[in-house]
């Protein structure tokens, strides 16, 4: 029942003529933008695996003890889940069927924890968990694109679209554990801050409230490249390719309210 008075306001809005908002030849729009970003591809880390020698430089209590780190891939989705969006957008009418416009898009989610592989240690026969602790996922892109509308000025109108650009991504440290053993490494520098081209396609539809105000409801799939890897940490137990990575692939969800003028 409450699902649908939830649904009132968008079938209203779907079945309304009376209003026209939307692209024109020579108009402007701007629009404020939020929702959420899914993740459903790329990894925050690849696997390897990596023998040390000797545990002693991380616990002098097991100096001359030997392991071997097997460390597997880990996803966004897995590590970060689900991230909220917010932005902002400029577009420009081409036509009432097409327009073009320029975004920027802030991406965050908190840090994730997950267990990473395990240390293998010989002398014990056994594989000890590893775990690891990264810090906040925060991106932000600027994109430029187009989109082509269907159906009727003044109706409700689908759209797809496309867009591409580049994000920025802010430094995340990671800190690993293996608590069987006491050791840690503690806020180890893992990606650098820098860029990575991204970009997306988009399919929603635009639902007129007045003439110079919308509402915008979308979905697509995004994309952000590799990040920039730090192994000035990591390097020294061989894992310098574990971070050779770090691009996401995306679902959205956003809301939008849109005024054209």
């Amino acid at each position: 029942m409450r699902t649908s008075l939830l649904l009132v306001p968008f079938a209203a809005l779907l079945a309304t003529s009376a209003h026209a908002a939307g692209p024109e030849a020579g108009r402007f729009s701007l629009s404020l933008t939020g929702g959420v970003d899914v993740p459903v591809g790329g990894d925050v880390h690849d696997g390897a695996v990596a023998p040390v020698p000797d545990l002693g430089p991380l616990n002098p209590a097991l100096a001359g003890v030997a392991a071997e780190l097997r460390i597997g891939a880990r996803d966004h989705e897995r590590i970060y889940g689900q991230a909220t969006t917010i932005g902002l957008e400029l577009g420009y009418g081409l036509s009432d069927s097409a327009e073009v416009f320029g975004s920027i898009r802030k991406t965050m989610t908190e840090e994730g924890y997950v267990q990473v592989g395990g240390a293998f240690v010989p002398a014990l026969d056994t594989e000890l968990p590893v775990y690891g602790t990264f810090g906040d996922y925060e991106a932000l892109a600027a994109e430029v694109g187009y989109r082509h509308y269907f159906g009727t000025v003044g109706f409700a109108r689908p759209f797809v679209g496309a867009r591409i650009g580049a994000t920025r991504t802010n430094g995340i440290r990671a800190t690993f554990d293996i608590p069987d053993a006491g050791i840690t490494i503690a806020g180890a520098p893992f990606y650098e801050t820098g860029w990575s081209a991204t970009g997306g396609l988009d399919l929603g539809v635009v639902m007129p409230v007045s003439d110079t105000f919308s509402v915008t409801l979308a979905s697509g799939v995004r994309y952000v490249g590799d990040l920039k890897d730090d192994d000035s940490a990591i390097g020294g137990l061989g894992l310098a390719s574990i971070n050779d990575t770090g691009s996401r692939v995306s679902v959205p969800v956003t809301l939008s309210a849109r005024w054209d003028f």
